[in-house]
């Protein structure tokens, strides 16, 4: 499991990074709010452990950041604000758990593990949301900026795996076996063909870029907030 620990205080974020490691996790750190939003929202993680008072404001603000990606991430604030108002605000902007400090070990990986249990249980959700582009699961429909895009069944399978996997690189190796089913390369540009048609879709009306290629690996969703 993949834990992504935003703490401006670097010896509190190394003592919580060892004991993740020791119960089997593996942590990333960043140290300021505007790193914080970029590894939330780019990277891919279970869990974001989140202070709250970090350098360039009010750690919550990564939360909405990570859900206006779509992303189903879930978060564990662990913050010195701890009186009920600072609880309830927090749960209030969207964090799956709040745990005030001092806190002991644990407890921080014993609600850490029940975040992510609920989270795995929980159904997908029936509209997935990135910036102005809303993916309708069950309808099997995409719009963007609230007009409707005709996509082939393929097309839309293609999509829901990008937003399934957001800012994840998905080789076409990968797309293949995820789209088509297929588990071996038959040597042909269908991937290729079928993501430049989803592009040239997504962007008919001058709107900005959304799958982007990895150069010589594949493609990755990847939305303007």
């Amino acid at each position: 499991m993949n834990v992504l620990i935003i703490e401006d205080d670097h010896a509190t974020a190394a003592e919580i990074g060892r004991v993740l490691d020791g119960a089997g996790f593996a942590s990333d750190h960043a140290a300021t709010l505007d790193s914080g939003i970029a590894r939330a929202t780019e990277g891919n993680y279970h869990l974001v452990l989140l202070d709250r008072m970090l350098p360039g404001g009010d750690g919550l603000d990564v939360i909405e950041r990570i859900r206006a990606n779509g992303k189903r991430t879930g978060v564990l604030v662990l913050s010195a604000l701890g009186r009920t108002t600072n609880r309830v605000e927090g749960l209030d902007r969207g964090a799956d758990d709040y745990l005030a400090k001092p806190f002991e070990a644990d407890e921080l990986i014993a609600r850490a593990r029940a975040v992510i249990r609920r989270l795995a249980a929980a159904p997908s959700p029936e509209i997935l949301s990135f910036g102005d582009i809303e993916i309708h699961a069950k309808a099997r429909t995409v719009h963007r900026g609230g007009k409707h895009i005709a996509l082939s069944p393929k097309e839309f399978k293609l999509m829901k795996t990008f937003a399934d996997h957001v800012g994840e690189v998905l080789t076409r190796t990968m797309l293949l076996e995820m789209v088509w089913n297929l588990h071996f390369d038959p040597q042909t540009n269908v991937v290729d063909v079928h993501v430049g048609r989803l592009r040239r879709k997504l962007e008919v009306n001058g709107q900005s870029q959304v799958i982007h290629t990895a150069r010589g690996t594949g493609y990755i969703f990847r939305p303007a907030t």
